[in-house]
């Protein structure tokens, strides 16, 4: 059935809600429809062609109608739709699946996997396995989490409950117990008033050694980290601070979970966020570019030493009493095989650091050029320019001249992500240096319309 564009913008948001909005909002002010897209470009209803600056959502990575992905998920289709993996049957991409994850993640020392549909399904299982890990090991008073101020980790409740933004708590609380946040190691805003990015790690630092103190180091189950905060406005911290993480974890016997949904699969510019770092964390959770985004999917990759744990328990307290219908699904699962081996392939983890640096360039041309760019901050292929009405106060620009900066860009031919104040982008890790030129040219165009 074809419909006019008219039509989907009047019907848009009368039977369903859209996440992350207001539905009102969503009924006065009909959002960009898109309809087609190819390579790192998409066309919405209108016929507007524009290069896709967020990868749909941090997730299409490989670009849109990808030959071998489409091929493999008709082919899995063809052979077999569904199966599940709950005991006593499995499925045959699933197995296969799990010993390409293990290879891939092989430098971080995860060898068992575990399948979810995405990644707050990822972050809420990575919780109760790390819970069930310390009662099986003798200590069931490990409970609390620690998470950071910045950090975004999905909307199910364990994960909501770590989230350090109140609008992702407060509507829906109470939540979890026993959550606690340190600052992040957020150079431009913090609360320490410094202005060195390694003293304001060895602050936020200091922060974590005490609250471990003054709770019990013997209360905690893990420590959930983003190697390099997502959403919550990409924030690159010292190259000193995720190793400091994973040491303290490491004397006190608390898990350390790397939230690796957006940065696994070559986004930072290394195939995890924790190789950036040099960092092997206890459970690591990914999604959104593991299947390119064409299906929902997430994993949590699984250490040696909690899987040994649980393979070695003769007791039901082992049982994974959790899963999801859609674990290990064969379609998304052969998604997934072919989605790694075009990464692979290309190696889109190297193009995102080239290409990266390139962007990086460009965001810092432009903050010279336009006073309200207060800061450019990114590393890879994930960057953001965070907007100010001042920038000697960092008073935020507001809510609604954002929204007509995203519309000016949005027409010069560019698709960018609001979040607060800041624009986020994260194009699709094959983007070419005259997409990154594309991407920039937009972006000025689009300043010089909203100032002028």
């Amino acid at each position: 059935m074809t419909h006019t564009a008219q039509w989907y913008h009047q019907h848009n948001a009368r039977h369903f809600w859209h996440p992350m909005a207001h539905p009102r909002e969503m009924l006065e002010h009909p959002p960009i429809v898109i309809a087609e897209g190819s390579g790192v470009e998409i066309i919405d209803i209108d016929g507007h062609r524009t290069l896709d600056g967020i990868g749909g959502l941090w997730c299409v990575n490989l670009g849109y109608s990808n030959d071998a992905i489409n091929n493999a998920i008709n082919a899995q289709l063809s052979t077999l739709s569904f199966y599940n993996c709950f005991r006593g049957t499995s499925n045959t991409k699933a197995i296969e699946l799990s010993l390409v994850l293990k290879d891939f993640f092989q430098e971080e020392g995860l060898t068992k996997c575990f399948y979810t549909s995405g990644g707050s399904d990822s972050i809420d299982t990575a919780l109760k396995i790390s819970r069930q890990y310390h009662l099986l090991s003798g200590e069931k008073q490990r409970n609390k989490f620690i998470a950071f101020s910045a950090g975004y980790h999905g909307t199910h409740c364990g994960g909501a409950s770590l989230c350090g933004s109140d609008r992702f708590r407060t509507p829906y609380s109470p939540l979890l117990d026993n959550c606690f946040h340190v600052p992040s190691p957020w150079t431009y805003h913090n609360p320490f008033d410094e202005n060195d990015e390694e003293r304001v790690c060895e602050k936020s630092i200091k922060v974590l050694e005490q609250l471990i103190a003054d709770e019990g180091a013997d209360s905690f189950a893990a420590v959930v980290m983003e190697p390099i905060v997502g959403s919550g406005g990409v924030i690159v911290p010292h190259k000193s601070f995720m190793p400091k993480v994973r040491a303290i974890c490491d004397r006190f016997g608390i898990l350390l979970i790397a939230d690796e949904v957006i940065t696994s699969f070559g986004r930072a510019g290394k195939w995890t966020g924790s190789r950036l770092w040099g960092v092997k964390p206890d459970i690591l959770t990914c999604a959104k570019g593991i299947s390119n985004g064409c299906i929902p999917f997430g994993v949590c990759m699984i250490s040696e030493k909690i899987a040994k744990t649980f393979d070695e328990d003769t007791s039901k307290l082992g049982t994974l009493s959790t899963g999801y219908t859609y674990s290990g699904h064969p379609v998304a699962a052969a998604a997934a095989i072919t989605s790694i081996s075009e990464a692979q392939r290309l190696n889109v983890a190297k193009n995102a650091r080239v290409r990266g640096l390139e962007l990086k360039t460009a965001l810092l041309q432009l903050q010279q050029k336009f006073s309200c760019i207060g800061d450019v901050r990114g590393i890879g292929l994930m960057h953001a320019l965070e907007l100010v009405s001042d920038r000697q106060t960092k008073s935020p620009l507001p809510a609604a001249q954002m929204q007509e900066l995203f519309h000016k860009i949005y027409r010069a031919g560019l698709m960018v992500r609001i979040s607060g104040n800041n624009i986020i982008i994260s194009p699709p890790l094959v983007v070419t240096q005259f997409n990154i030129e594309t991407l920039a040219q937009a972006l000025e165009t689009g300043f010089e319309n909203f100032i002028h």
